[in-house]
């Protein structure tokens, strides 16, 4: 390390630095033996060994488990604004590339598999949807924001706004307000709607992005939704928690014969009945207001096999290690009603978004539900979250989707 910084300095445990030397960004507070400078809520300050070799550069947080959120192992980096502009253009690039020409809807910036910890920046057409998760980007955002429409403008890719989601109680862990509401940007008027339309797989959605789940539209599924539109064709299908209709829809314009979409919310059903007759769908679907886990039982109840493909795409059902033993038993619920349901031959989708349910526990619990339904898997695929979710390896928090498709035997 240079013997002249600009930052302050956190001497990290060396617990920490072997932990901080196999590539996770975050420093935990039990981790920080002292300060040596005036370290600032959310400014940047430098990590050091207890014998003083340098680790990285990251943002403090003052009221956070999670002390320091490194942005930078590079003793020479300089955080000015070029800086971030190049983060910035380096993850546009990125999905540019590996969304195979299609970014007009994608995930942006991914938080720290993107060098950004804790910010989230969904593109929904002409609209960004920004979601803050750290002070330190907090501190930082009004040149952030602005150099990302920057960064699109100069590729050709017009932005009308940048709207923050940032209702979301884990900001209280980092000593910040929820709120929610359009980022005034120099040169741009404020847009009228929070509301635009996208084109996914061919497929066109209407997107809230200020009352919709999360940032308005989950993009995470995207090509996990083509999958399911491989094996639709001909088929009697079942979406349960489908939210606004995506897996049904893609699954219908894959040829299904017959779409039922289900969702305890009857706004979100009510999106996904206009999302189907935008796309001219409805005549093969129907939409139920229901919840899954009291509609499976009374479909068993009733007998038969209505359906021969269901798919199961719920809420996170844990975001704690605290209470992933509850979660695993909802889990096997929904799986176990869904596999008694199909016949032999059937197809079945299932997932889980939190990463606190490992795949190794979630194949556990499939086996188990299996098991318990008295019939055989035969996997088809298992696959992740679409690749403008990258993950790190060395930060497995990056890892939470898992996706399997299956036929009953």
């Amino acid at each position: 390390m240079k013997a002249e910084r600009q930052f302050p300095r956190c001497i990290v445990t060396e617990k920490g630095a072997r932990w901080v030397a196999q590539g996770h960004p975050w420093i935990y507070e039990a981790e920080i033996v002292r300060e040596d400078g005036a370290c600032e809520n959310g400014a940047l300050v430098d990590a050091v060994s207890e014998k003083g070799r340098y680790l990285g550069t990251g943002f403090l947080s003052r009221t956070s488990k999670i002390r320091v959120r490194l942005v930078s192992r590079n003793a020479n980096d300089r955080f000015d604004e070029a800086f971030w502009k190049r983060r910035i253009r380096y993850a546009w690039d990125y999905r540019k590339s590996v969304m195979g020409g299609d970014s007009s809807c994608c995930r942006v910036i991914f938080g720290e598999a993107d060098g950004f910890p804790g910010l989230t920046v969904d593109r929904f057409a002409d609209l960004l949807v920004t979601q803050t998760l750290s002070v330190g980007i907090e501190r930082i955002k009004p040149m952030l924001f602005p150099l990302l429409v920057e960064v699109l403008r100069e590729d050709g890719e017009e932005i009308r706004g940048v709207f923050e989601r940032n209702d979301v109680v884990i900001r209280t862990l980092e000593g910040l307000e929820q709120n929610k509401g359009w980022f005034p940007l120099r040169g741009l008027p404020q847009p009228d709607r929070a509301v635009t339309e996208i084109c996914e797989n061919g497929i066109f959605y209407r997107v809230d992005v200020e009352n919709g789940q999360k940032t308005g539209f989950f993009l995470d599924q995207k090509y996990n939704r083509l999958a399911v539109a491989r094996l639709a064709r001909g088929r009697r299908v079942l979406d349960c928690f489908t939210h606004t209709g995506s897996f049904a829809l893609n699954a219908a314009r894959g040829g299904a014969a017959h779409v039922t979409a289900v969702d305890v919310s009857a706004s979100a059903i009510e999106t996904a009945r206009a999302n189907a007759q935008r796309n001219g769908l409805a005549d093969r679907m129907d939409f139920i207001t229901a919840d899954v886990f009291e509609l499976l039982p009374q479909l068993e109840a009733a007998g038969g096999k209505p359906y021969d493909f269901i798919i199961l795409d719920p809420p996170a059902f844990t975001k704690s290690r605290k209470t992933a033993g509850s979660a695993e038993k909802g889990y096997k619920e929904i799986n176990l009603r869904a596999l008694r349901l199909l016949p032999r031959g059937g197809y079945f989708a299932t997932a889980s978004c939190s990463h606190f349910m490992p795949a190794e526990r979630f194949e556990r619990m499939l086996r188990a539900a299996a098991l318990d339904a008295g019939v055989e898997l035969r996997q088809i695929e298992s696959r992740q979250q679409s690749p403008d979710h990258p993950i790190l390896w060395n930060v497995p928090e990056t890892d939470y989707l898992k996706f399997y498709l299956f036929q009953v035997v």
